[in-house]
């Protein structure tokens, strides 16, 4: 540097202090002014902001002040000595940034809400479709549904995992091999069990199960790219047809077109954005890679171009796709639980699974909103235990408010729905309960901490699927105790991680 740390702009000090000259005091008493008090004074705002004597000795050699020039002028052995008396003599005082601070957690609620559409839309494709699967097998759909989910989630984070380093290519490449073994595994899990199972309609259930899985990786694809509005566009045609076979009976020949027109139109606009992101190669590597057959597929899973010696470990992906299966089980046991138990006159709980995947979208935006108070209560709190109350009341705040969210769209969505079961005080605490178990899954994969989450819901999930078989327990009276178990785990662990600085780190 030019000059001293403590330069404006526009000023010009000399590099070296010049050497203080004796003067008369304010009384003539003949005593020296001490130069330690001009340096303290000329120093004052660098010194106060200071951690660490340290920082000021570093701030004093780079004006070049030697050590026999310190002696000689301030009478102390060295810079560190010196910079020890100036931190000692000058209190702290540490300021603000210039400006208002950045919050890097903010994102638009409209956004979020129309991520939260896009979730829910596709179970409109289960209305549209129900003269077709009119008598089919659960097992085949239920199947393919949690194969998606399990990949998919995997996959998604390991696109995002390539976002994060700015690497775009390779996170389009991860896609591009990801997605389409995404939907063969998805149809090879619904034909497994299509033969598993005894009964008719199964192979009906087997072959929309199959379109469900082209849509989902269609979907990972169009969501993980940012192009949620895409996708919404896709959705309409489908939309129309559901909304429209309510009050009417729409022929099965449209409802076919209509859910062919919808899922071809994911398809098409996600290869569009897979092509747009990773440009086409050399017509050689094309060739040597396809001579590669499945193993080199699977070797290129999520490589960058760059040769991959940076690429994020595949095993780190593992937690979120065992996340997904755990909360994808608990919701299907919120719809379906009374129908899988075999209860006489049980019906789906389609409310509830609409509002859990309505809710999704306000749940992003309240778990941006938690991340970003959290950080403005850090920069406002001085002691470990005043940072703790602010994030635990910023926690519960943003809680309730998903919570007050979930309830109004179960509430509605149970008004609107033909034929849907009343929403009774058992059900709708299993409901809020369950909504809880998501958001604070969320929120600790958020933290990076998702093998807990993903431990807790796949052990509630187990449990609730060993009741289920063994017929032990009243489904509605183990669900709620399977959430509640889960929940209340859930807002433990919050608990303690949220109370570390270190973790609320961007």
């Amino acid at each position: 540097m030019s000059g001293p740390l403590w330069q404006g702009p526009g000023q010009h000090v000399d590099t070296l202090p010049v050497l203080p000259r004796h003067r008369q005091g304010a009384e003539g008493s003949g005593r020296a002014a001490d130069p330690l008090d001009e340096l303290a004074h000329r120093m004052e705002e660098l010194v106060a902001a200071a951690v660490h004597p340290d920082e000021i000795a570093a701030i004093l050699e780079s004006d070049g002040m030697t050590d026999d020039h310190i002696r000689l002028t301030y009478g102390r052995d060295d810079s560190f000595a010196l910079a020890e008396e100036l931190y000692a003599r000058i209190p702290r005082s540490y300021p603000e940034p210039p400006g208002p601070p950045v919050d890097p957690w903010r994102v638009g609620l409209l956004g979020c809400l129309l991520r939260g559409l896009v979730f829910a839309l596709p179970g409109l494709a289960y209305v549209l479709g129900a003269p077709l699967l009119r008598g089919a097998g659960l097992a085949p759909l239920l199947a393919g549904a949690l194969t998606g989910w399990v990949w998919n989630q995997a996959l998604s984070h390991r696109a995002y995992s390539w976002l994060g380093l700015g690497d775009r290519e390779a996170a389009a490449r991860s896609l591009l091999t990801g997605a389409p073994a995404g939907a063969l595994l998805g149809t090879a899990a619904a034909g497994a069990a299509a033969l598993a199972s005894s009964g008719p309609g199964q192979w009906p259930a087997a072959g929309f199960a199959t379109a469900q899985a082209l849509y989902l990786s269609a979907a990972t694809v169009l969501l993980v790219l940012d192009r949620e509005r895409a996708l919404l566009c896709a959705l309409l045609p489908m939309t129309a047809g559901a909304v429209l076979s309510i009050p009417y009976a729409v022929p099965v020949p449209v409802r076919v077109v209509l859910l062919a027109v919808s899922l071809g139109a994911a398809v098409w606009l996600a290869g569009g954005v897979l092509r747009a992101a990773y440009p086409a190669r050399p017509a050689f590597e094309d060739t040597r890679e396809a001579r590669t057959g499945v193993w080199g597929l699977a070797r290129s899973f999520g490589k960058g171009r760059g040769g991959g010696n940076n690429r994020p470990p595949l095993r780190t992906s593992v937690p979120y796709g065992l996340f997904g299966l755990g909360t994808g089980l608990l919701v299907l046991y919120t719809a379906l639980g009374d129908v899988l138990a075999g209860d006489p006159g049980a019906v789906v709980s389609a409310p509830s699974a609409v509002a859990l995947t309505l809710s999704m979208g306000p749940a992003e935006w309240l778990l941006h909103r938690f991340r970003g108070e959290s950080l403005a209560g850090l920069r406002a709190s001085t002691t470990s235990r005043a940072f703790w109350r602010a994030a635990a009341a910023v926690l519960a705040e943003c809680l309730a408010g998903y919570l007050a969210v979930l309830f109004v769209l179960a509430v509605a969505g149970t008004l609107l729905w033909p034929d849907a079961p009343a929403l009774g005080g058992v059900r709708l605490a299993t409901l809020l309960l369950i909504g809880t178990t998501l958001w604070t899954g969320l929120l600790l994969q958020s933290f990076g901490a998702v093998t807990g989450a993903a431990a807790v819901c796949c052990t509630a999930a187990l449990a609730q699927t060993a009741a289920l078989l063994t017929g032990a327990g009243s489904p509605r009276l183990v669900g709620l105790g399977v959430a509640a178990g889960a929940a209340g785990l859930l807002a433990g662990l919050v608990c303690v991680l949220l109370g570390r600085a270190t973790a609320h780190r961007i």
